[in-house]
């Protein structure tokens, strides 16, 4: 039997954690996936995968595995694309991670014109707004908003640097008075984010000074684009990434407040398994990211929006 069969198969089946999706998407039965991951279990002498009526889940030994077996199969690709007409017209799947609110303000735009180019390329997008491990989970790439990875097996290139921001409605600031010092946040409406760290209290700056502000939600959520809908109907104050509420505020929808007092900013950055050489579909992809940040100047228009005066 085919050893690279039975690592495609079992990567397949650790990518979809269930058999029959696994099968559906290698348009095999599920007996013959099933066959495949008990002869691979066979012939390795231990217990991939943890089976029982209701759910399917990697042993330990099975996530290491799987890993490896990621690895060998980015390698015979690799070996495949450097000798064949495939290298110059990239193919296969691309699974790319990253948050809601990027994933609708800026992936899909690159996406739609990088299928257009490359139409042999499938797009596999995985939303979600809390960091996975790449590696495990079987992705290409994904979108980080810190300043540092932790796994050495994943390198990173930065996208950019960014403000994050207070912002409201008119009217919302019309009813409530607008804050002038982070202590009068005492006395408003907060929306916030429940992933960022330490999301109860918020820290400014204003040159040298700190100051550190214990803060109750009014509205506490883990998806920036449903608190972004709050603010905009005017429940309250919202602390986001200027490229979330970007938009919004060149359109007059929300204004920035407590602009002499700056929040924590982010780095936005690319991460992807580090090996030497990465598939075609992967480069090609990074670069046109990185391109579409460059050509409309992303970093330099969300830094300039975090200092647009209350009109």
């Amino acid at each position: 039997m085919d050893r690279f069969v039975e690592l495609e198969v079992f990567t397949r089946i650790a990518d979809e954690a269930n058999l029959t999706r696994a099968a559906q998407e290698m348009g095999l039965s599920v007996s013959g996936v099933s066959r495949h991951l008990t002869n691979l279990e066979t012939r390795l002498g231990v217990r991939l995968v943890q089976r029982t009526t209701r759910a399917l889940s990697l042993t330990l030994e099975g996530k290491r595995f799987a890993r490896s077996a990621r690895d060998i199969l980015a390698a015979l690709q690799e070996a495949e694309e450097t000798v064949s007409w495939v290298s110059a017209e990239p193919t296969g799947v691309l699974r790319i991670g990253a948050s809601l609110s990027f994933g609708l303000l800026h992936l899909m735009p690159v996406i739609t014109t990088f299928k257009a180019r490359h139409p042999q390329v499938r797009v596999d997008l995985q939303v979600s707004n809390r960091y996975c491990d790449i590696i495990e989970n079987g992705l290409d790439l994904a979108i980080r908003t810190r300043r540092a990875e932790v796994d050495s097996s994943v390198t990173m290139r930065k996208l950019a640097e960014m403000p994050r921001l207070m912002v409201a409605t008119k009217e919302y600031l019309a009813r409530n008075g607008v804050p002038k010092i982070p202590e009068d946040l005492e006395h408003h409406a907060l929306l916030l984010y429940t992933l960022s760290d330490n999301w109860d209290q918020l820290s400014f700056t204003c040159g040298s000074e700190e100051r550190r502000v214990h803060v109750s939600a009014e509205l506490a959520c883990n998806d920036g684009q449903l608190l972004r809908q709050a603010a905009l109907s005017g429940m309250g104050l919202l602390v986001q990434p200027a490229y979330v509420v970007h938009e919004d505020i060149v359109a007059g929808r929300l204004v920035p407040v407590l602009t002499d007092w700056a929040l924590p900013g982010l780095t936005m950055n690319i991460v992807f398994p580090s090996r030497t050489h990465l598939p075609a579909r992967t480069r090609l992809f990074i670069d046109a990211l990185v391109r579409h940040f460059r050509e409309n100047d992303l970093e330099r228009t969300w830094q300039q929006v975090a200092l647009s005066p209350l009109q």
